[in-house]
């Protein structure tokens, strides 16, 4: 079984995946998703992708935003990733084995009254508990690709926070990965400082919600698109813009449907006027830290960060 193990890496590092790592069925409680889905699974493969450190660089200078959205999140989760998991599961099929690809799927939710910030609120299908989703960070961890951060983030150790991630469930029996120590998050709370609208908890629990008014960008003081008269006719509007409101499903809504600020990308999905602003503080101090593995020339943030004034919005 080690030469399929060898060529799964193989097939999924040459079309994109940059870590790959395997968790044995008993990793996974009898009644985990992965059973529900299939229930012969004996092995779960994860698959990690980095995204492009330079895609963030338009929206730490403010000038260009929307490469994140496409190249960093529509991209890898319609193109690349997917790619990845059908070569290697056709390689599987080829060997006799069952492969069943799983990757998020965006606009399906078993929750009633929450949200996924990537994508628009009213694109997202709820109380849909029959489409079975595996718990993906979790799978994620059980699969050695990387630890738990703070805010819920994968963290690995080449790239930080700065990855997505998906999965294979399999019939072949394939020796696990090494379960990742923590080791990288010192809990030092940059992710959630550099939020632009509050949106985690002092436990490091993100508001999905709140997390979306802010994704999309309602926060003035971080969005260059936004005009003087943004959110007329909402009163606390300045203190939306100052990133100091905290919403409500139903406020959100409204603020949401306020934001023309800028186009959205295809497949739904919002463009991030945020950029992962908890992932990129996080990845700074990692950085500084010396902790990474992937070194480059030049630190990430070369300067302090922009920012404009709540004032230029009364």
């Amino acid at each position: 079984m080690s030469n399929l193990k060898e060529k799964i890496i193989e097939i999924a590092k040459a079309n994109g995946a940059d870590i790959v790592g395997f968790a044995p069925a008993d990793r996974f409680d009898k009644d985990d998703a992965v059973f529900q889905i299939f229930p012969e699974t004996k092995t779960v493969i994860g698959l990690a992708f980095r995204v492009l450190r330079g895609i963030y660089r338009g929206i730490e200078e403010g000038s260009t935003y929307y490469q994140y959205t496409t190249m960093a999140v529509e991209n890898m989760e319609e193109t690349i990733m997917p790619m990845a998991q059908l070569k290697v599961a056709m390689m599987m099929e080829q060997e006799g084995y069952m492969a069943l690809p799983q990757r998020r799927h965006q606009q399906i939710m078993a929750e009633g009254n929450s949200t996924n910030p990537e994508v628009a609120y009213d694109a997202i299908y709820r109380n849909r508990s029959a489409e079975i989703q595996i718990n993906f960070l979790d799978a994620a961890l059980k699969c050695g690709l990387g630890e738990k951060g703070f805010h819920n983030a994968l963290l690995t150790d080449e790239y930080g926070p700065m990855v997505r991630y998906c999965f294979i469930l399999t019939d072949a029996e394939i020796e696990g990965s090494e379960i990742v120590a923590s080791h990288l998050c010192d809990n030092c709370g940059e992710c959630k400082k550099g939020c632009p609208g509050k949106a985690i908890a002092e436990d490091g629990q993100v508001d999905p919600w709140q997390c979306a008014v802010y994704y999309n960008g309602s926060n003035g003081t971080k969005n260059p698109f936004m005009p003087p008269e943004a959110f007329d006719g909402i009163d606390n509007r300045l203190e939306i813009i100052a990133g100091e409101a905290k919403v409500t499903p139903e406020t959100a809504k409204k603020i949401l449907d306020k934001i023309y600020f800028y186009p959205p990308a295809q497949h739904a999905y919002q463009c991030s006027i945020c950029g992962r602003a908890c992932d990129v503080a996080c990845y700074v101090h990692l950085e500084e830290k010396g902790v990474l593995t992937k070194k480059f020339n030049t630190p990430f943030r070369k300067r302090e960060p922009w920012g404009f004034a709540v004032e230029d919005f009364k």
